[in-house]
């Protein structure tokens, strides 16, 4: 059985969150998904569940943080290529998301990212080993 990955993310807006996600060209996973949270789909076995403040609230132990000015966690998702990962960033900033630095080339990556509407960190990654 191949385990699945679902992401929990907390969105100001569930509506403009998920708009934001469309734009990139991800598609939504309708089951998962009602007017409290939006299962978005990033590969055959990774998932993001975007949730209102108050659904992701009560699932956590923890108070929330306000994902502009504090990171909680890096969400680092690879690409097929280097032209992928301009692409997804570059859709990203004109869907709304900024950038937080430059296009890292290393000798075993290229790396670029974004933060999405919420404030919430996407590192990019092309790593020709993984295939």
């Amino acid at each position: 059985m191949n385990r699945k990955l679902f992401i929990n993310l907390a969105a100001i807006d569930l509506k403009v969150s998920t708009d934001f996600f469309l734009q990139l060209g991800f598609g939504v996973k309708p089951q998962f998904s009602d007017d409290t949270a939006s299962c978005i789909v990033l590969s055959d076995d990774l998932y993001l569940m975007l949730l209102t403040k108050e659904k992701f609230a009560s699932f956590s132990p923890h108070p929330l943080i306000d994902s502009h000015q504090q990171t909680q966690v890096l969400n680092c998702l690879s690409c097929h290529s280097k032209v992928e990962v301009d692409e997804l960033v570059q859709k990203a900033v004109k869907a709304g998301g900024r950038t937080y630095n430059q296009p890292q080339e290393h000798d075993f990556m290229y790396a670029h990212g974004f933060q999405d509407l919420d404030g919430h960190v996407w590192e990019l990654v092309y790593m020709p080993m993984l295939g």
